[in-house]
């Protein structure tokens, strides 16, 4: 019996062939350089410099200038149904719309995010491995932000979400040199194993030293010292995410990258060499990590690959870890640093950036805001995050950027309702205010009908004549509160002590400002 190859990949591998069709007629040539024959995205530009890519997963764009096939695929809670989302034109940005439409009344989750290179190496959900029970996918809604100066979704995981390819073809195996990236953001991490894309193990299991080669992005310190608090880029290579050949960071000046949208690289010869980098992912260059020889301990030199992808979740499928994720490719061999740098300056290019944000002080879809309290002696005080709590600081002109940016917000339309908002953090993409035990917090969009009805309030009137007053989504009797700089969902009246009736009503009543941190 012959089998059927889907039209889905006939188009797919037409589309992104064209790179390297023409690396092989400028080859064929004699041309001493490709690259005006090539396009200028990530996998034009590694094809060019001789590693072409053999995966290419994005959420937000096209990683081939000819490609203009689908990006990812949403699955519909309410029926099922499922919808491939594609980009807007050949090698543009993705169709955010059409997900919105196919999406609008209920949830959404990420299904399948797809290889874009002609190797078909789709990342459907990760079944269960021997260190982690079955994932699920991501909330297609979590993480918008700007690209192309369009609205796009990036990839939000809060653990047990991830994906994984068990059959790749193409990708590095037994020792062979290969290279990877992916563009991540250093404010959604945590110290959990393992937030990882890259080269893992067929079976989703441990099968020993050298067996992976994966980018690992995160503030789990496997081998001591890690200089400062992280996050770091950092290569599982299998027991052990290694900064150095020996472990450890080797220089206290790294501490880490926590810019909103960060580059992480790693490349591997895979009998003797491997490097990291990172860098801003909306300004600047690279910057080189670690570059030496492979891990002293035995079973590294040579790797041992066995060329399954991973994305999201260890090699076992250990899958405590949170991260975010908008694009990353691996190629076959090891890529240059000059390819790496032009990479680079094509990321910085895309300018991604908080979702759709409109003129600021309105309670508008994408509006940033400022949220000043109104109750007297209180009036230059702003609801801000602090270590992961909503609290009211004093904030002025001379405040520090910090501050400034932890009081600024932007309005999206409701997570439960549409017709009531929510509130995003300016500097901390995907993360919301939330409501948990009544007291309101900064935390990472999970998709869970919980988080949105948790995350979601209410604008009426000002209780006390001014401004706006916002009620709890899900507790309607209670509003949006500042009590002792703390800031909470209260009633008026009841048996906590910040559900008092002295000084309810002002203490409710917000008024809607331009933002500290437009």
């Amino acid at each position: 019996m012959i089998a059927r190859t889907p039209l889905r990949h006939i188009r797919r591998a037409l589309l992104s062939a064209g790179a390297t069709v023409a690396l092989v007629i400028g080859i064929l040539a004699g041309s001493p350089s490709v690259s005006q024959a090539a396009g200028t995205l990530p996998c034009d530009i590694y094809a060019s410099a001789g590693t072409p890519c053999v995966a290419a997963h994005s959420t937000t764009r096209a990683l081939y200038t000819s490609y203009n096939g689908p990006l990812y695929q949403v699955k519909r809670a309410s029926d099922g149904a499922l919808r491939d989302v594609g980009v807007l034109s050949a090698g543009g940005y993705a169709d955010a719309a059409a997900q919105d439409t196919f999406c609008a009344g209920t949830t959404c989750t990420i299904n399948v995010i797809y290889d874009q290179s002609p190797r078909h190496n789709d990342l459907p959900i990760e079944p269960a491995g021997t260190a982690g029970p079955a994932n699920s996918g991501v909330p297609a809604d979590a993480l918008p932000v700007t690209a192309g100066g369009r609205t796009v979704y990036g990839a939000s995981f809060s653990g047990r979400m991830g994906y994984r390819h068990t059959a790749a073809s193409g990708v590095a195996v037994n020792g062979q040199a290969e290279g990877m990236y992916m563009v991540t953001s250093g404010t959604h991490v945590n110290d959990r194993c393992c937030f990882d894309y890259g080269n893992a193990e067929v079976r989703v299991a441990d099968t020993g030293n050298g067996h992976m080669d994966a980018i690992n992005f995160g503030t789990e310190c496997w081998f001591a010292p890690c200089h400062g608090s992280g996050p770091w880029v950092q290569a599982d290579l299998e027991k052990g995410l290694f900064q150095s050949s020996t472990g450890p960071g080797t220089s206290s000046s790294y501490t880490g990258s926590a810019a909103p949208f960060v580059t992480a690289l790693l490349k591997n010869n895979g009998q003797n060499y491997f490097a990291t980098k990172d860098g801003d992912a909306r300004s600047g260059s690279l910057t080189t990590r670690y570059a030496g020889p492979e891990p002293t301990a035995g079973g590294y030199s040579p790797m041992r690959q066995e060329g399954s992808i991973v994305l999201g979740t260890g090699g076992d499928n250990s899958n405590g870890s949170i991260g975010s994720f908008f694009e990353g490719v691996m190629t076959s061999g090891l890529p240059t640093d000059a390819a790496d740098n032009a990479v680079q300056s094509d990321i910085v290019s895309v300018g991604y950036g908080a979702a759709g944000r409109t003129a600021g002080g309105t309670l508008s879809d994408g509006s940033a805001i400022s949220l000043r309290a109104t109750t007297a002696g209180s009036a230059t005080r702003y609801i801000r995050h602090q270590q992961g709590n909503a609290v009211t600081s004093v904030v002025s002109g001379s405040s520090p950027a910090l501050d400034k940016n932890d009081a600024s917000w932007i309005v999206r339309r409701g997570l439960a309702n549409s017709s009531c908002v929510s509130f995003e953090s300016r500097n901390y993409p995907g993360d919301f205010l939330r409501h948990d035990n009544y007291r309101l917090l900064r935390r990472p969009m999970d998709g869970t009908a919980a988080f949105r009805s948790d995350a979601t309030f209410c604008p009426q009137p000002g209780k006390n004549g001014q401004g706006t007053s916002f009620a709890s989504y899900n507790y309607p009797d209670r509003f949006i509160r500042h009590y002792n700089n703390t800031v909470y969902i209260a009633s008026n009246g009841g048996s906590n002590a910040w559900d008092s009736s002295a000084l309810w009503a002002d203490d409710v009543s917000w008024a809607v400002s331009t933002p500290w941190a437009p």
